[in-house]
């Protein structure tokens, strides 16, 4: 009971001035009761520390013999002067010029080797994110018109989604399209519009003609039409023939990381070539008409968006890089029972479709989120935090407990400070609640957060998308600079979480084409509807 109470936070609520009853003209008041994340930090496992090291460990031949061969070599050396070594060197050589040759040629092919079998750096030159016409913009308020003007929801529905958006961080400038419960072909013209819309400005703002693009990579959860969406981009784009494409779907809101992570292992095994990745939601092909509370959630917070990304393992695209790939980790909880069915795509009793949300979420978000961070700090965090972190969960580990019961009180997990690791911070923007927890659990400033409430607050849940967004907006207000790491994070259905890890390669000014160019100086707002 005790860990149960503990993953429950509470709330006050202002309701405003009553309308009518007894009570007419008073304020009135409630408490919202809600579960939270899960203090992730104090209860990480040494098998999701390891699987950080394992990457540090591939590479641990090259860090221990190479600062040995280095003092042995100088040690030598050192001990001669110049004329001695020289003529060391010419009766060596000399007398042995076999092992010279052997010795250079070893040498030769050894560096070779090394610099062949590095894998290459992928390089993202621009992105692009998909801002709707004003025509689709609506507020909180037109959102329950709109929903009110389908006659599929009673009143009793309508006000439990009008206090969802009340508390949900989202703005009143947010776009979903005319037509709610949309037809196949609706769903194709909304797909049609994001993804085009997206690419073509990215082609614009690169000069990469879509027939140089030799990977293609499109991921949308919810909405797989025949044929799929690649095959409409390669259609509309008239794209080559021997393009690589995929589509990859029903993969949630992390999917556009993973959809970065495939692209990058088509580009390690295609050298000199283009790869773009295309992100999006479809919003009202996925609306749900039902009743059912738990599947009403994701209408209150899905916005239209797409983003698309252009990357390149090209070593001319060097200069003219924004950001060079550091690291991806990925998270999948799916053999957990609850973790598989936290958000689950169903039919509710009237045979009406939609995403089930289980009130399970926070904490099963924070199991994979522990994860994921675990697996990340020992390629990210400096050498000072990962020393201190795993030394006192080791500690903790083999001191900590015994017998199951413990002999001592147990010493606290020591925190690595994330902020030492990333300059800036994309969290992908879920709802308020689950951003609150983030912050907390992490240990995040307001102004690392600050892309990603504002980005929920002006463009809503835009899905896979939504991290892009993000960066817009950072870049939008110029804080990019050279040298800067940007952590970008997502998770959804499956339960997935996962990490990309950008360096950027140059101070990046404001872009001439942005979605937050028209209103980025109103940002970031001071206030949120509670």
């Amino acid at each position: 009971m005790g860990s149960e109470r503990d993953l429950l936070s509470t709330e006050i609520v202002n309701r405003g001035i009553e309308p009518s009853g007894p009570n007419a003209g008073s304020p009135t008041f409630s408490v919202r009761v809600r579960r939270r994340l899960p203090d992730f930090l104090q209860s990480v496992k040494l098998k999701y520390v390891k699987l950080g090291y394992h990457y540090l460990i591939n590479h641990a031949i090259y860090l221990a013999t190479i600062p040995v061969l280095v003092l042995v070599f100088s040690a030598e050396v050192g001990s001669l002067r110049r004329e001695e070594l020289w003529k060391k060197l010419w009766e060596d050589a000399s007398y042995d010029l076999v092992s010279v040759l052997s010795f250079f040629a070893v040498f030769v092919f050894t560096v070779s080797a090394y610099f062949l079998s590095r894998p290459r750096s992928i390089y993202l030159l621009d992105f692009a994110c998909y801002r709707p016409h004003d025509d689709l913009k609506v507020s909180k308020d037109e959102f329950i018109d709109m929903a009110r003007k389908t006659g599929k929801y009673d009143e009793a529905s309508l006000e439990f989604q009008k206090k969802i958006l009340q508390s949900s961080g989202i703005g009143d400038e947010t776009y979903i399209p005319k037509t709610l419960v949309a037809t196949m072909k609706e769903g194709r013209l909304e797909a049609s519009t994001v993804m085009f819309g997206a690419l073509d400005e990215l082609f614009e703002k690169t000069r990469v003609r879509p027939k140089d693009i030799g990977i293609l990579v499109v991921n949308c959860s919810n909405f797989n039409p025949t044929p799929s969406l690649s095959a409409m981009v390669i259609n509309h784009f008239k794209m080559r023939s021997n393009i690589l494409s995929y589509n990859l779907g029903g993969m949630g809101c992390s999917a556009g990381i993973i959809a970065v992570d495939l692209a990058r292992d088509m580009l390690q095994a295609n050298p000199n070539n283009y790869a773009v990745v295309v992100s999006t939601e479809m919003v009202g092909y996925n609306w749900y008409p039902g009743q059912e509370r738990s599947m009403i959630i994701p209408n209150c917070f899905f916005r239209m968006g797409c983003a698309a990304v252009l990357l390149s393992n090209r070593r001319r695209d060097y200069p003219r890089a924004k950001y060079r790939l550091e690291h991806i980790v990925r998270t999948h909880k799916g053999a957990d029972d609850r973790s598989f069915r936290c958000i689950y795509q169903e039919e509710d009793d009237q045979k009406f479709k939609g995403l089930k949300v289980s009130k399970q979420l926070m904490e099963i978000g924070g199991d994979a989120l522990k994860t994921n961070i675990t697996t990340l700090g020992p390629l990210v965090l400096p050498f000072s935090e990962q020393l201190l972190f795993f030394a006192t969960l080791v500690w903790r580990h083999l001191f900590g407990k015994k017998n199951g019961s413990l002999t001592s009180p147990s010493p606290k997990l020591y925190i690595p400070d994330y902020k030492l690791a990333f300059e800036h911070y994309c969290m992908h923007a879920a709802s308020k609640p689950v951003l609150d927890e983030i912050q907390r659990n992490l240990g995040l400033s307001d102004k690392n957060i600050e892309a990603s409430r504002m980005a929920l607050h002006r463009f809503g849940n835009t899905s896979s998308s939504s991290i892009w967004y993000e960066l817009a907006y950072l870049e939008a207000k110029e804080r990019v600079k050279r040298g800067d790491r940007v952590w970008q994070l997502a998770f959804g259905s499956g339960f997935k979480c996962n990490s990309l890890v950008w360096q950027s390669m140059r101070r990046v000014k404001k872009p001439s084409r942005n979605p937050w160019l028209d209103c980025i100086d109103r940002y970031p707002v001071t206030t949120f509807t509670s």
